[in-house]
């Protein structure tokens, strides 16, 4: 599920502001390379004992990733339910509490990138 109304999509940081912002509020930068960048962030549902992962793509607008200055911008912002053994299913419909959650970090990272 893509979250439209996430407030980032545009947004543009420098690699260590954004990596330090993140990394305070639980996401993670798993995937990257010189260009792109894959922040995530785990959110369970314990009762149905489902995972979820808030997922942030981002482009290098300037420089390269290897660099602490490469500005990056922020492109999609999504999030899918974990499926075994190493997948996101997108489909599939969101909890409101998760959901809500999700959208409270995403407001957090906002306002610490602000």
């Amino acid at each position: 599920m893509i979250i439209e109304d996430s407030g980032l999509v545009g947004l543009q940081a420098e690699l260590a502001d954004l990596d330090a912002s993140s990394e305070k509020l639980g996401f993670v930068r798993w995937q990257w390379e010189y260009y792109r960048a894959t922040y995530d962030l785990k959110i369970e549902d314990t009762p149905n004992r489902e995972d979820y992962f808030l997922r942030m793509n981002t482009r290098a607008i300037e420089g390269k990733l290897e660099s602490p200055s490469a500005v990056l911008a922020v492109e999609h912002v999504y999030i899918g339910r974990a499926t075994f053994p190493h997948g996101l299913d997108y489909e599939s419909p969101v909890p409101d509490a998760i959901l809500k959650q999700a959208k409270q970090k995403l407001a957090a990272l906002k306002q610490l990138l602000a």
